[in-house]
């Protein structure tokens, strides 16, 4: 689950990044790509969370306390980042006074519109997603000084 995620978040980041301006067809189906890459990462989060409940992660290889610690924090602010973000997203576009259109599926409404809440989520949501930029590059950052700095088999194991 962990790649599939990580191929999901990259395609919602992708999306959103190659959307086009208001009123084009590429801004169109670029949103509804991102929509789906959201709804599908709060899915399968959720499927991982149970998954994690059920089955402990592995034992962490043996490392200072604090590079536990760090280890530990930062995949809970992942963890924290697939199920909020989606969350976001969804609640922005419907304060906005739009169901999230999930094509091939229809669409749904969680939240009434709120057009002063709806820009505060929008802005909430696009922080959070330019803070992950750093927060994910830092995890792959960390996964390759594993396995080719210190040689162990952090990276190995998840693959």
């Amino acid at each position: 689950m962990h790649w599939a995620i990580f191929l999901l978040v990259a395609l919602a980041y992708l999306a959103i990044e190659m959307r086009g301006p208001k009123g084009s067809d590429s801004r169109v189906f670029w949103t509804a790509t991102h929509f789906w890459a959201g709804c599908s990462v709060l899915i399968l989060s959720v499927v991982r969370v149970a998954w994690r409940s059920y089955r402990s992660p592995p034992a962490p290889l043996a490392d200072l306390p604090v590079m536990q610690f760090l280890s530990k924090a930062a995949h809970l602010a992942l963890y924290i980042f697939i199920i909020v973000q989606p969350i976001l997203g969804i609640l922005t576009v419907n304060l906005a006074g739009h169901p999230v259109n999930l094509a091939g599926l229809g669409s749904f409404t969680v939240i009434g519109p709120d057009h002063d809440l709806a820009k505060s989520m929008k802005t909430i949501h696009e922080t959070l997603g330019n803070v992950f930029y750093w927060v994910i590059g830092l995890h792959a950052l960390a996964a390759l000084w594993h396995h080719f700095i210190k040689r162990d088999a952090t990276l190995r194991r998840i693959i």
